[in-house]
């Protein structure tokens, strides 16, 4: 159905959407009947696009699981690869995912402008698979570093790319909703290595069975990614607007395929994308916005759950309290929270979301601050 869409045919350079607007400029959200009168089409079906968005958040599970897959199993892979008491080594294992994950991360919107939403998916899986099966095999802790490194670069680029897509591929009264869809996948992707790990203390080299596990959802990505739409507003930058007409039309239904071709027209209107630099992120116009979402998302590391992901098991060991059902504690109360925001999301809006959730992280910290100080006191005491 690519490049085809009944008898339309598009002679298109890679030109701005100047060259469409008189086509679609002045679509509006009704269609005309034979009497003249308006008929409200309303909005398109959510359906339609939910298929594609569950493939694509497949990402973003994936790297929530590799987040949590060293919980639960980092003791028995330092037993078996022979570093059992090493904190620098048990430190490695989990940071050389995140250093792959950063270096991911800063190509990932290169990839998916260059090759597309879809093949950007594909690209990620490739690391995730080729890296879990080299953890699950390896023999040493320089071959499971190299593994981590792998799955690293692929969780750098999915999430950022499973974001992007969503919004592209969601129509606006529900991209609230999805869009959250892909901490919910993250959320739900740690709470599942928690649950697949529970077995590794008891059974012997059940740690590899929890890194081949891994191996399954980034496979089914790759498949079901060559079935999925591509983003149409990729298409349409690209000069390819049949098959942004034949994406959208299986994205929203017929009837919303010029009214939202109108949409991509007005969006792009004006803008050369050839011309944006990098430095315009930090210009005056811009600063502000980069400045606090950047910030944003730093104080959310710095809150320390993620710390809460990799080393919990050892804390609740050392605090006396089980590590199955604490860890899985955890994974429910994370994943709840995300369920929470999807359904609140387009009803109260962004903006209370994030006032609440960094007034308790806040208060948190401050708790947090206070029993460190009794902590120091007492150590100086003492």
């Amino acid at each position: 159905m690519r490049g085809r869409h009944g008898d339309v045919s598009w002679m298109y350079k890679r030109a701005s959407s100047k060259d469409v607007d008189d086509e679609y400029g002045k679509e509006e959200t009704t269609i005309r009947m034979p009497n003249g009168l308006g008929k409200d089409i309303g909005n398109p079906p959510w359906s339609r696009s939910l298929p594609h968005v569950l493939v694509a958040i497949i990402s973003s599970f994936l790297f929530g699981y590799h987040l949590g897959v060293v919980n639960e199993t980092l003791e028995s892979i330092s037993l078996d690869l022979g570093f059992s008491g090493s904190t620098m080594a048990e430190g490695l294992v989990v940071s050389t995912c995140l250093g792959g994950a950063f270096v991911g991360s800063m190509f990932s919107g290169w990839i998916a402008d260059g090759i597309g939403r879809r093949r950007a998916f594909q690209l990620c899986a490739l690391p995730m698979i080729i890296g879990a099966s080299m953890s699950a095999i390896t023999k040493n802790l320089w071959g499971m570093l190299l593994g981590r490194l792998f799955v690293g670069t692929g969780m750098g680029i999915g999430p950022a790319v499973a974001a992007l897509y969503v919004s592209e591929v969601s129509p606006a009264y529900v991209r609230g909703a999805y869009g959250s869809s892909t901490q919910i996948a993250a959320c739900l992707g740690i709470l599942v290595a928690l649950f697949v790990g529970l077995p590794a203390k008891e059974i012997l080299g059940w740690w590899r069975i929890c890194f081949w596990v891994a191996t399954i959802p980034a496979a089914f990505l790759a498949l079901f990614m060559e079935f999925c739409a591509e983003s149409p507003h990729w298409l349409f930058k690209r000069g390819r607007g049949a098959e942004a007409e034949a994406e959208l039309e299986r994205l929203f239904g017929g009837l919303h395929v010029k009214y939202s071709m109108a949409e991509l027209s007005k969006s792009e209107r004006g803008d050369d994308a050839d011309a944006v630099k990098f430095s315009e992120l930090i210009s005056p116009r811009n600063f502000g916005v980069v400045f606090i979402g950047s910030t944003l998302f730093a104080l959310q590391q710095l809150s320390g759950i993620n710390a809460v992901f990799y080393f919990s098991s050892t804390v609740f060991k050392n605090a006396g309290v089980p590590s199955d059902s604490g860890n899985i504690c955890v994974g429910i109360a994370n994943l709840s929270g995300s369920i929470i925001a999807m359904i609140l999301m387009d009803k109260l809006g962004r903006r209370v979301l994030l006032l609440g959730s960094f007034l308790g992280m806040v208060k948190n910290f401050l708790i947090n601050s206070n029993e460190l100080s009794y902590l120091v006191n007492d150590i100086i005491l003492n």
